[in-house]
């Protein structure tokens, strides 16, 4: 078993040792995601793109529904990104401050790549709305998975703007929603370690009853 720390006193893996990428194993071991905000670019190339995509629409997918989009954002959109995030902000938040606004305007403009994953649930099915979101999470994670083995450092975050409705409408169909944004870049800074659950705390032997 690898262990999760080096010594007794040290709570975070050093970084090299994240993403490792020597063998499947240790790569799923030591995955990390980095925050969009510390990451810098470039970004993946569009034939990169196209297998981080192509690896993430592997997820499990009950009834082959395919209940998710991938969204890509282009550098030179990010300006119109920005516009837009400022005018569902007003909505969203009267009180907004200069700060606020300037936290937005620094959100669409995060280096790499910007990937919006959409939830589309394919209505009144069999396949329960439950079950296809849950593949749209799958599909997310399989985008982390993918743009983390090409060597990239990827971070999917969502915030209000995931639940705004001005910003939904812009990147979702009817009965669609906003799963994230998942941003495609590499490390500014050393990506650390976090805590992760005691498995002793999420793991237990089914017991059933007498």
């Amino acid at each position: 078993m690898k262990l999760i720390v080096a010594t007794a006193a040290a709570h975070y893996l050093p970084w090299s040792m994240l993403n490792d990428r020597s063998s499947i194993l240790s790569f799923l071991e030591t995955r990390r995601s980095g925050r969009p905000r510390e990451l810098v670019g470039p970004g993946p190339s569009t034939e990169e793109m196209e297998r981080i995509l192509t690896i993430a629409a592997r997820a499990p997918d009950h009834g082959k529904l395919t209940p998710w989009k991938f969204i890509t954002v282009s550098e030179n959109q990010r300006g119109v990104l920005a516009e837009l995030l400022l005018n569902a902000l007003v909505e969203d938040n009267p009180a907004a401050t200069p700060a606020h606004r300037d936290k937005e305007v620094n959100f669409a403009h995060y280096p790499g790549q910007l990937v919006v994953l959409i939830s589309a649930p394919v209505p009144d099915h069999k396949i329960p709305v439950w079950e296809q979101e849950l593949s749209c999470g799958a599909a997310g994670m399989s985008l982390l998975l993918g743009a983390h083995a090409l060597g990239f450092v990827a971070g999917w975050v969502t915030g209000w703007r995931a639940y705004s409705e001005p910003v939904r409408q812009a990147f979702c169909g009817p009965g669609e929603r906003i799963a994230g944004f998942i941003f495609i870049g590499h490390p500014a800074r050393e990506v650390e370690e976090r805590e992760r659950p005691e498995l002793s705390s999420i793991w237990k032997r089914w017991k059933p009853s007498a």
